[in-house]
């Protein structure tokens, strides 16, 4: 009898053991999880189709904004779009236990876009698409276009015609992505 309250014992601490393991996979994250005010998440699931999708006025855990543990089964990404950059991680569900796949986190630069004095500049840091388009547009009017390739860092500076005030746009396409920036001059 007492063998058997022994083996039951050493059950359920080894049971007890595991779902505090899988409940800390979360709870645990690295930094990189961290969200702060003003970042944008995006969760999508395998086929593309976005779960949810939000701009956060708060910072602290991604779990704490998302309970994955809810999710069905399989494979989700979610994407943090910050000042410049936008962090895509992949989540595994399976059983309510949510592991968080650091092998295939990612990282894509955002192009800055600034104005001074009639002139726009644009730069990009492209350590994976070495490649960018840039449409300006004049009260949307397309009048440039370019397509910058085979740089680590992507640079450019335009000079405005400072006799022609109005709304102009910037449209970049880079990583499979279009980044828009409105200004006036």
């Amino acid at each position: 009898m007492k063998k058997i309250v022994r083996n039951i014992l050493a059950v359920a601490v080894m049971l007890g053991t595991y779902t505090s393991y899988a409940s800390q996979e979360a709870s645990t994250l690295p930094a990189s999880y961290n969200i702060n005010n003003h970042h944008i998440i995006k969760i999508t699931d395998a086929k593309g189709e976005v779960i949810f999708s939000g701009q956060l006025n708060q910072t602290g855990k991604l779990t704490e904004f998302f309970d994955f543990t809810q999710l069905k089964d399989g494979l989700y990404q979610v994407e943090i779009t910050k000042a410049y950059e936008i962090e895509i991680n992949s989540v595994e569900v399976k059983n309510h236990v949510v592991t968080f796949i650091e092998s295939a986190k990612e990282k894509i630069f955002k192009p800055v876009i600034r104005t001074e004095n009639a002139k726009v500049m644009i730069s990009k840091l492209a350590l994976d698409s070495k490649e960018m388009t840039v449409e300006l547009y004049f009260e949307d009017d397309l009048f440039y276009s370019e397509t910058l390739k085979g740089e680590k860092v992507l640079n450019r500076i335009y000079q405005l015609d400072q006799d022609l005030p109005g709304n102009y746009t910037a449209i970049i396409r880079s990583d499979n992505r279009v980044y828009v920036e409105h200004f006036s001059i």
